[in-house]
């Protein structure tokens, strides 16, 4: 009895073991191979549930997710023979897993040191074709779609991958010219600031001048209005004065002596040494102010 369940118990682990061996899995994020006594039988598993012969068969996965391939600092020459420290990244995945596995042995590592002297041996030849400013600035997009493209027709044959995009990260000058660049670049920069400065004082002094002219003839306009009003009440009083003494000549005469009285004797230290019988007194001597 005990030898018999110990029997089943066996054969049960047993075919346990033979069915869980002879199922595999390959996830929606994976690609996978078959390979039978070392001789490729399925090329490219699908994702989901897949049966195969255990102890026989040998199942290969691969990341099919876009993967990153961060290429080290790089020397290259743009057509002026001007040396660039250039930086750069790759996005690739698996494109033909038949052909990858072939290629590689389905070793990532393998795949991205080959796909990094591809990168590399493309980025020197669209450098070469293009000066500075292009590489930098002016033709960086179109430098890069023709790389993508370049790789895209080696890489596919030759590897079974996809590069999905190719970006430069950074440009750098070699350390042993990057003082001189930097010290010319400043060196411009100062001119330009001095020729801003020169501007601006010229501007500066053509606004001063201008509205000092301005204060100028405003001062002159000014002045000539006080005048002219000046002008038009002195006339207006005379003629105000004169309409008043044609009324009354005796009356203008009256007044115009007390006015001198009162200027003649304003302070008491005022003394006058006069003929009593002088003009000075004729309206004190008299009422009528005759003479």
């Amino acid at each position: 009895m005990n030898a018999r369940i110990v029997t089943l118990f066996l054969l049960l682990v047993v075919s346990l073991v033979a069915l869980t061996g002879s199922l595999y899995v390959v996830r929606e994020t994976e690609r996978a191979v078959v390979l039978r006594f070392g001789a490729l039988i399925d090329v490219d598993s699908k994702p989901g549930l897949h049966v195969k012969i255990p102890f026989v068969d040998e199942v290969r996965k691969f990341d099919a997710r876009v993967l990153t391939l961060d290429a080290p600092a790089e020397s290259f020459y743009t057509l002026e023979k001007k040396r660039l420290i250039v930086n750069s990244f790759s996005k690739w995945r698996i494109d033909d897993v038949e052909t990858y596995y072939r290629a590689t042995g389905g070793d990532e590592n393998a795949a991205m040191m080959r796909l990094a002297a591809r990168v590399n041996d493309g980025l020197r030849n669209q450098f070469g074709k293009r000066k500075l400013h292009e590489v930098v600035s002016g033709e960086r997009e179109k430098l890069m779609t023709d790389l993508i493209e370049e790789l895209n027709a080696a890489v596919k044959q030759s590897l079974g991958i996809e590069v999905i995009d190719v970006r430069v990260k950074k440009i750098d000058l070699p350390e042993e010219v990057s003082e001189a660049v930097f010290n010319r670049m400043s060196a411009e920069r100062e001119k330009l600031a001095r020729e801003y400065r020169s501007q601006g004082k010229e501007q500066a002094e053509k606004i001063r001048a201008d509205a000092d002219r301005q204060v100028t003839i405003m001062e002159a306009e000014a002045y000539r209005d006080a005048e002219l009003a000046r002008g038009e009440g002195d006339a207006e009083a005379s003629a105000i004065y004169a309409a008043a003494f044609d009324k009354d000549r005796e009356f203008y005469s009256f007044t115009r002596s007390l006015k001198a009285y009162e200027s003649a004797f304003s302070g008491p230290e005022d003394v006058l040494v006069l003929d009593p019988k002088s003009d000075f007194f004729r309206y004190l001597n008299e009422s009528g102010g005759r003479r």
